[in-house]
C-alpha cells in the first residue's frame, strides 16, 4: 500500500523531521501497523511504528 502524500518521519541521518518519499504501510510480524519510506533529503530508509496519519 503506497501512499501518495508525503509524510513526517525524524530522519536519524538528517536529525530532523524530513518528508518522506513513497511511503508504505507494512504490518509487522506481532500484528502492529508501521511506516516505511526513503527520506526526501538524504535517501536514507526511515521507519516509525504506528499506523500512516490520514
Amino acid at each position: 500500500m503506497t501512499s501518495a502524500a508525503s509524510d513526517q518521519i525524524y530522519c536519524f541521518k538528517c536529525r530532523e523531521k524530513t518528508d518522506t518519499l513513497e511511503t508504505q504501510e507494512v504490518v509487522l510480524k506481532n500484528g502492529r501497523p508501521a511506516v516505511t519510506g526513503p527520506c526526501a533529503v538524504c535517501g536514507t530508509k526511515k521507519f516509525r511504528m504506528g499506523a500512516a496519519r490520514k
